[in-house]
């Protein structure tokens, strides 16, 4: 074989071969398949697309292009829960001690931000002390033991995806849904869980700005997910504004104690609890969404979910007190409250914008080697549909340094007000599962 065929061939529009597919993964992996090579295919993809079994064959050949996880010693179904990114998620956090606390071992890997979305490590990496990087052995035993463990991605997990990745990344191709959904399940089956839940997210602050998009990508991930025999369910979600009330990195591990503290509820929690749900369902855990909700809403009632993430917390070397005492985290030196020039009703807040904002802060990277400031974001004290009156407090910036008036009107720019009261939009605008694709 020679990849200069499979370019044409894909390039004209025709369906590779399983054995084509693992051949040119397998020897762009080994260095024998050149950038140049690979970037035409990954252009010929973008134009042309992929079948189903094209992208499946892709998924599998770089999920095993390095170490795959066997989680088969650890009892019980593992569901792995993926987010595609967005503003203010911090559902993960919420969603895993939850779940692990009903009994479901939840052995997650996470990544890191980058750009305007944030990521649960650089959340979890806020704690005092906290490990995010295990031993296999560390990680394995950890879920045995206490049902739960948190951490980054390992550099030999589906490494053909991460060389994949970053040609894309120069290359106009990141957006191709076939690359999309092969890079996210490829890593999620080498992680070696036995089902996942999807959390796609689509508005402003996504990466898939239109709905009919993000549900292409979500029907297409749940049938890799088929085609490999691994239980899938897809939520595509709403993220025309910041899902939660926080934007940063300690803050939002904040946000997430306080919603296990059972003290406040909002989109996030929301969000949360329904993914944990469908958690519990595709585990085999309870029957139906019903006995699933008040399992879940009881858990986080008598404080279980809160106590779980105590227990990982210490377990991973970190500062357990946060827990109790949440300003043991790292606090910005300086606050700077964003006013409202107008009175009336918030119609839209830009998620992209204001993640942008919490980047340019020290909140996010913007290259994958750049620095971040685990203390610095936004705090939004009104959503959508929120009414306002002129001097009334929008924001509040976390930051480093004094701000200048320039700065935090900045942040003002991103909302948009209006003299009505605008309908409200779903939280979930649709459910995929195997019946579905």
């Amino acid at each position: 074989m020679r990849a200069y065929d499979l370019i044409i061939k894909k390039r004209d529009g025709n369906q590779l071969t399983k054995a084509e597919i693992q051949f040119l993964v397998h020897a762009y992996t080994a260095g024998t398949v050149q950038d140049y090579q690979m970037a035409a295919w990954c252009m010929a993809v973008y134009f042309q697309g992929m079948t189903i079994d094209e992208i499946a064959a892709l998924t599998m050949a770089m999920a095993h292009s390095g170490d795959v996880f066997d989680l088969g010693g650890i009892q019980g179904k593992k569901i792995d829960k993926h987010s595609t990114g967005g503003v203010g998620d911090t559902t993960t956090l919420v969603v895993a001690p939850l779940v692990a606390s009903c009994g479901i071992p939840v052995a997650k890997m996470s990544g890191k931000g980058l750009g305007h979305t944030g990521g649960t490590i650089d959340k979890l990496a806020s704690i005092p002390g906290f490990r995010t990087e295990l031993t296999q052995t560390e990680f394995l035993d950890q879920v045995r033991t206490i049902q739960i463990a948190l951490v980054g991605q390992t550099g030999t997990l589906a490494p053909a995806d991460k060389k994949l990745y970053a040609l894309r990344d120069v290359t106009a191709t990141v957006d191709s849904i076939p690359l999309i959904a092969s890079s996210i399940m490829s890593k999620k089956i080498a992680a070696g869980a036995d089902g996942f839940i999807l959390d796609v997210k689509t508005g402003s602050g996504a990466f898939m700005k239109e709905i009919p998009k993000a549900i292409e990508l979500a029907k297409i991930m749940v049938a890799i997910g088929k085609s490999v025999d691994k239980p899938t369910v897809a939520l595509v979600t709403n993220m025309d504004q910041p899902l939660g009330t926080m934007i940063g990195n300690s803050l939002e591990m904040q946000e997430a104690i306080t919603i296990l503290n059972g003290q406040t509820q909002c989109d996030l929690t929301q969000l949360s609890l329904l993914l944990a749900a469908e958690m519990l369902i595709l585990a085999g855990h309870v029957p139906n969404f019903a006995q699933a909700e008040r399992e879940i809403s009881h858990k986080l009632k008598n404080k279980a979910g809160l106590g779980k993430l105590k227990e990982m917390i210490q377990s991973q070397g970190g500062d357990c007190r946060v827990v109790d005492d949440p300003s043991l985290l790292p606090q910005a030196p300086y606050r700077t409250a964003v006013i409202a020039a107008q009175s009336g009703y918030i119609q839209h807040i830009n998620s992209h914008g204001l993640g942008l904002v919490a980047m340019q802060l020290g909140a996010g990277r913007e290259h994958k080697d750049s620095i971040i400031d685990l203390a610095v974001g936004l705090e939004l004290k009104k959503k959508v549909s929120d009414y306002v009156q002129t001097g009334e407090t929008l924001a509040v910036i976390h930051s480093s340094k004094q701000l200048t008036a320039h700065q935090s009107s900045q942040v003002a720019t991103n909302y948009q007000l209006t003299p009505t009261k605008p309908n409200s939009a779903p939280l979930v605008y649709e459910k995929i599962s195997f019946n579905d694709v």
